[in-house]
């Protein structure tokens, strides 16, 4: 691994990629919301989740009974965007700097595919919808609506690395 993808340049760029990328599925999750009346996740319950982490709670039945934390929706919306600017950072560490400097769709877009492994066997069976939605009332759609989400977190990488390849 080169040592100077460990630099501030390569911190800054994950950071700025992984924040557009992330607002871009949040814009998207908004017109679903108003255009079509299509609820998403609401972020108080993935800060419920690490707040019960913290005390040692991994798997909940539900995590909309699970008892409340102080703080829930802003930890939710913060782990949020740390999160795609993890997944940003682990892109550009195996897409390397010659993908950043000029970026390429088919790369972007099938990371982003790939990064809704971690909704379908983690973050949905810990907060009770088992995996890849199965436990909800149209774990087809849910499942679909994961995947087309992070398809689309894939093209908000790519846009986001492209405007930060003109910038810099």
């Amino acid at each position: 691994m080169n040592q100077e993808m460990f630099t501030v340049g390569f911190t800054w760029a994950a950071l700025c990629i992984g924040v557009g990328a992330t607002a871009l599925i949040d814009v998207w999750a908004l017109l679903l919301r108003r255009c079509w009346g299509v609820a998403s996740l609401d972020f108080r319950y993935l800060g419920r989740w690490l707040g019960h982490l913290r005390t040692g709670v991994l798997v909940h039945n539900n995590i909309k009974q699970s008892a409340p934390v102080k703080g829930e929706l802003l930890t939710g919306w913060g782990l949020h965007y740390a999160i795609g600017v993890v997944f940003a950072a682990v892109l550009l560490l195996v897409a390397g700097p010659v993908w950043l400097a000029r970026p390429t769709l088919v790369p972007a877009l099938f990371f982003g595919a790939v990064t809704v492994v971690f909704p379908y066997f983690i973050l949905q069976p810990c907060l009770g919808a088992g995996v890849a939605s199965r436990l909800t009332p149209h774990p087809l759609r849910a499942g679909l609506k994961s995947l087309l989400t992070h398809v689309l977190f894939g093209v908000g990488l790519y846009i986001t690395a492209l405007l930060y390849s003109v910038a810099g």
